[in-house]
């Protein structure tokens, strides 16, 4: 089973993003969407694969962090 994760963008450079995931700083792949700093998106395997609006983010990670 696969799992894709939401995170904020912190920064843009071209096609990568600095992307916050709980404190971790990560560098994704951003370029099948069109994502701006400050918003949150779903990452699977390195890539941004959707924007979310910051309440479903903020939920799913919510999950996550009962799950832990």
């Amino acid at each position: 089973m696969c799992i894709a994760l939401p995170g904020r963008v912190v920064s843009i450079n071209g096609n990568e993003a600095q992307v916050d995931f709980s404190g971790n700083l990560m560098n994704i792949n951003i370029g099948i969407v069109s994502a701006a700093p400050g918003d949150y998106v779903l990452t699977h395997a390195g890539c941004a694969i959707e924007v979310m609006m910051k309440e479903k983010a903020e939920e799913i990670l919510s999950i996550f962090a009962d799950l832990e």
